[in-house]
């Protein structure tokens, strides 16, 4: 393996600098620093922690836990939407742990520091010759969190983030260091995706590949057209999902596929279907009946230009989103997807909740790993619903959520969600063995908020 300095890793001391100088953020003794208040992206999450540790080294975090005592929580970029991270104890930040720390050229596998964005890692990567075999569609999560919470991109037959972890290395709440790999498959499984709640990740080998190109073509489709070869469709693509219009019989397309041809965009001409002068000689009221807002979506969805674009493959399938929401996502069996889909879309026309925000639909390939949303032999379907980050999510999604639980649908950890223990411990088959472990790891709960005592029964 070769060796790759830090300081090629540009972002870790801008992250430092930018963290160190937020909310009267001011480290003491190395580690220490004073409380201050916590968000997350949203806002739909706060708290007022003891304290935070700014932590720059595994030792200095092991050392930490060995001399301390009660609650500790980890904090990432605080782009989960679910109550993790708030506690009244610690939060011990990892932004300091990152970076490309160690490389294989030839088995084509990356150690990184796992407080790295992945928006971070993606031009690191490719000048040691290497991609990431999938990415999710926001790169601003490290890399701990989106492992933590099975977070996952688009691909009938490509897993979660979760799944390309070849090894980890974790500190227990007492400290101690935990080098977890393939060795010990049942542990790995348990740890990749952990929810804060074995310890601390610090560093993990990811399973890449070489780096390549991708191309991407978005266009606008009849929802049910798409539904009825959803599953053609998404054999067919690399990755491929679309985003129904609420209000309307159309859903915004993606596909993208591995390709060769030079970085670049174009526009694609689209014809405009009968929808549009349909629309065009409608005369809308001031407050809009269901079929008139389907009328004047169907206009504007039939004029959408299809565009394709090519580029390396991170820039194609991450990006920074600027506006803020909260999400609720939950995973059902591929095969009930499309029905549990349909009926969503349905509920929001029939009672006219207002909706503004496009839903989500693709495909994620079946893993092990027990906490995993899409554990199990086959393919399961991921349905998102959003709401922006100033409007109230919980009429909206307190409606919507009971459809998901109808088609026996698991939520997504880092996203909101208001199970419990009881209909948890149903939902993953392997849920008792990882609180056996959790336990057995932390007996003490110091890695416990009121949010996970909760969904563990401790």
């Amino acid at each position: 393996m070769r060796k790759i300095s830090r300081r090629s890793f540009l972002a870790s001391s801008v992250k430092a600098a930018l963290f160190s100088g937020v909310g009267g953020f001011a480290v003491k003794g190395g580690a220490f620093a004073e409380s201050v208040p916590w968000s997350n992206w949203s806002g739909g999450q706060t708290c007022q922690p003891a304290g935070r540790y700014d932590i720059g080294s595994e030792d200095q975090l092991s050392s930490l836990l060995k001399k301390t005592s009660g609650a500790i929580r980890p904090v990432g970029s605080s782009h989960s939407f679910s109550p993790l991270v708030p506690t009244d104890g610690h939060l011990i930040v990892i932004d300091r742990l990152s970076g490309i720390l160690d490389y294989d050229s030839e088995t084509k596998q990356a150690t990184i520091g796992a407080g790295s964005r992945l928006g971070d890692l993606g031009d690191p990567l490719a000048a040691i010759g290497q991609g990431m075999i999938n990415l999710p569609d926001i790169d601003r999560q490290t890399v701990a969190g989106a492992i933590a919470t099975g977070t996952h991109g688009t691909g009938v037959t490509l897993q979660a983030l979760s799944a390309c972890v070849a090894s980890l290395r974790l500190v227990t709440p007492s400290g101690e260091v935990m080098d977890i790999d393939s060795t010990n498959q049942d542990l790995l499984h348990a740890a990749r995706v952990n929810v804060g709640a074995l310890g601390i990740v610090t560093q993990v080998t990811m399973q890449n590949r070489e780096s390549y190109k991708l191309k991407k073509r978005e266009w606008a489709a009849p929802t049910e057209d798409i539904l009825e070869n959803f599953d053609e469709l998404a054999a067919s693509h690399r990755h491929f999902e679309i985003f129904p219009l609420v209000y309307s019989d159309y859903s915004l397309v993606l596909s993208i596929d591995e390709t060769d041809e030079p970085i670049g965009q174009i526009e694609v001409e689209a014809v405009p279907s009968d929808d549009a002068s349909i629309a065009e000689s409608l005369g809308l009221s001031d407050n809009p009946t269901p079929a008139e807002r389907r009328r004047m979506s169907n206009a504007t969805a039939s004029r959408i230009q299809a565009t394709e674009s090519v580029d390396v493959s991170h820039k194609i399938l991450s990006n920074v989103r600027n506006s803020r929401f909260n999400e609720m996502e939950y995973s059902v069996a591929a095969e009930v997807g499309a029905e549990c889909l349909r009926e969503i879309l349905k509920t929001i026309y029939d009672e006219k909740i207002d909706v503004q925000f496009v839903l989500e639909y693709r495909y994620v390939g079946a893993d092990q790993d027990w906490l995993s949303m899409s554990y199990g032999e086959h393919s399961h379907a991921t349905i998102s619903i959003h709401r922006m980050a100033s409007e109230d999510y919980r009429p909206y999604f307190s409606r919507i959520e009971p459809i998901f639980w109808k088609y026996g649908g698991r939520p997504h950890w880092g996203k909101v969600h208001s199970l419990t223990h009881k209909e948890l411990s149903g939902l993953y088959p392997r849920f008792n063995d990882f609180m056996d472990l959790r336990r057995e790891l932390d007996p003490h709960g110091r890695m416990l908020n009121p949010h996970l005592r909760d969904l563990f029964n401790a």
